[in-house]
Formats: C-alpha cells, structure tokens, sequence
C-alpha cells in the first residue's frame, strides 16, 4: 500500500442551526474546503479524487456543494455512515490513494442540521439497537441517543461501579478545552456542580453531558508520498500511519455493545497493529464524546486502561494537561459541537494542528503521534493514529 499524507485541513465554525441566515451547506463545504486547500497551497484543479461525508440532504449533495470549488469532472463519491460519516470520507480517500487510484483527494464532511429527517414508512436502521434497549430498560420522550447512551453508562455503573460525578467530570474537564477553541459553538466553563445540576435529560446524563445540535463543515487534502515529494510538501505532511473501520457484532442484552464498544475495540486493535503504536505511544486523542458516557467508555476500548476502569482514569488526571494523553483539547462533541458529518473531519483537522504545533493556547508540548475515534450507530467505528516527528 502506497504511504498516505494529510497535507491540509480546513474547518468552519461550528454554529446553532439557522444562526447565520443564508449559510447553506455549499456555502459551508466552500469555506472549508478552500481552507483546506490553502493550507495544503494547491488548487482545486490538482485534486483527482473526492469524497464527502454528510447524514441529512439529498443525493449527490457533495457533487452540488463541490461545484462551489470548481466543476472538474473528477470522480466524487457520497457516503452516509451516521456520525461517523466524515471519518468514512477520510477512510474511503485514504483508500483509493493507498490503492494507487488515486494521488490527491479531498475529504469533506459537513451538515445542515435543520434539514434533519427521519423516514417513518421504512425500516429505521437503527431498529434493532433501539428494541433491544427498550426490551430491556424501557423508553421515555427524550431523544433516542441520549436512551441508548444514558443506557450504556448505566451498564457501566451496574457492572463496575462507576458513579455519575465520574461522567460528568468529563463533560467538565472538555468544557474546560473549549475556552481557547476559537471555532467551538459553545466555549463556557462549568463546575462539577453545574454539569450535575443541569437539566436530567436521561440518567446519569444531564444537559451539560449532551453534545449540542450544530451546523458546519470540514475538510482534509490527502495526498501520496509522491504527490508530497513532487510539491515541496513533506515539512506539514502527516502520515496516516494506521487506520480501520469495524461495523457491530452481536450486541443483543448489552447497552455498551449497542453503543459501539465492540466496534471501537476492534477498530483499535486493527489501527495499532497496522501501526506498530500502543496507547503507551499517543500523545493526544480527539474521540467521539456525543455523551460524556461515551468518552468514559471509549477509553477502555482504545486501551487506555483496563475494562472497568474509565471511572478511574477521569478520577486520575491522566486524560487532559499534564497527563498521560490530552483527550478532546478543541472541546469535543459536548463543546465544539456535532454537525454530523463534519465531525470526523473536525478531529482530523484538530489533530493535524496539533501535530503541526499549530493549536495555539491548545497546544499539546511535543504531540508526535495522535488517534482519531469516530463512532456511528447502527454502525461505523473508525480509529486514525496519525506521526508526525517533531522538529
């Protein structure tokens, strides 16, 4: 397989749905994508290939919104993976360069969340996920993710004794990144005291612990070894140097298994091996925090610590400055926000950034080597290690 580098990122603020009057979804991927291709200093025209990640709007909605750049005729292919549908852009960009097809791509992600619709005279996709949870815990008028997330840490908490204070100290330490966030939707912080004693929306998770609804977009240009060394680009050249995509396995009378803990496991292992990296060698992480729940057990499944024991890595310190890894240092989901198929190219952005040292007051001292989680139910677990050796 040919060697992959991410040589550009670019990303919108990440705003409230209908906060910025007249900004539709082309007008995002335009900034985004343009961003991206200044920093990589190439045009639209060098491109060969693109990909694009969105979960509401129409088909072939990325050919309209890449019309914004220019009207090439190169191949540009959608793909829809729920929250992990930016990531799957990347993965799929990756892909066709790492097989020789192509030699530069661009990986877009974006979401216009007012236009979210739910088809209600077709199978849910989800169907099977949300009756086995309601089977066994039931169902209340509260959106269906903060069910089967809220579900996944009580799991959690019946089986290893993991208390609410522990999830919501994640939703304190990401709030407490988002401050130097410049692009983040929201960037207040909160005490223990404020996160616990914000509105239930379904126990242990209050509203502080729910990443909010959100619009924008992102971009990455990846481009081969060749491409790099033909462009004078191996100075901001990071390598993909492992990544994978898991879909579920058997996840009847488990919350946490409905969640994607299965699919992050073995994501993970495929990424590591790939790589020749443990978490021992990562030095920040941007992972998929729609729920503080999920964060907590997330950790787990990229092996930062034993099962059981996310409650006591958060307890630790050890997942933000001065630890053993800084975990969502642009905010996260909860902060940052969650247009749906933006967000794996969101993190691809924050990483890259970082790896580059140019996260300005986020800045990670000396972050080599990075990970990349995204998760979509129903579903779609994909894990990036990214290198880059420091100067």
């Amino acid at each position: 397989m040919e060697k992959v580098f991410v040589v550009g990122v670019g990303m919108t603020p990440f705003v409230k749905p209908g906060s910025r009057e007249g900004w539709d979804y082309p007008d995002m991927v335009h900034d985004a994508g343009t961003e991206a291709l200044a920093d990589a200093g190439i045009t639209y025209e060098q491109v060969d290939q693109a990909v694009v990640g969105y979960n509401f709007g129409d088909s072939t909605a990325g050919q309209r919104a890449l019309y914004e750049l220019g009207l090439t005729g190169i191949p540009i292919t959608n793909v829809n993976n729920n929250c992990a549908s930016g990531s799957t852009a990347l993965f799929t960009t990756r892909a066709f360069i790492a097989g020789g097809m192509s030699d530069c791509g661009l990986a877009v992600g974006f979401e216009r969340m007012d236009d979210a619709h739910v088809y209600t005279t077709r199978a849910y996709p989800i169907d099977k996920h949300v009756t086995d949870m309601v089977d066994r815990r039931g169902t209340g008028d509260v959106v269906i993710t903060a069910q089967l997330f809220g579900n996944a840490g009580r799991e959690h908490m019946e089986r290893y004794g993991t208390t609410a204070e522990q999830f919501a100290k994640v939703a304190v330490k990401n709030h407490a990144h988002s401050v130097d966030n410049p692009l983040s939707q929201y960037r207040d912080p909160y005490t223990l005291e404020e996160v616990l004693e914000s509105r239930e929306m379904w126990s242990p998770l209050t509203l502080l612990q729910c990443c909010p609804t959100s619009s924008g977009a992102a971009a990455a240009v990846l481009a081969s070894e060749r491409f790099v060394d033909e462009h004078g680009l191996r100075d901001q050249a990071v390598e993909i140097v492992g990544q994978a995509m898991a879909t579920d396995t058997a996840f009847v009378g488990s919350d946490l298994k409905i969640c994607g803990t299965e699919m992050t496991r073995s994501a993970a292992h495929q990424a590591y091996e790939q790589s020749g990296l443990g978490p021992e060698d990562v030095d920040v992480i941007e992972l998929h925090d729609c729920f503080s729940t999920n964060e907590l057990i997330t950790y787990e499944g990229l092996g930062l610590c034993p099962e059981g024991k996310g409650g006591e890595l958060i307890d630790s310190g050890a997942v933000t400055y001065g630890g053993d890894w800084v975990v969502n240092p642009s905010g996260g989901l909860l902060s940052k926000g969650h247009p749906i198929g933006a967000t794996g190219l969101a993190q691809c952005a924050e990483l890259n950034w970082q790896l580059r040292g140019l996260a300005d007051k986020r800045q990670v001292d000396g972050a080599e080597v990075a990970l990349q989680h995204n998760l979509g139910l129903g579903g779609a677990g994909v894990v990036t290690l990214y290198h880059r050796p420091s100067a």
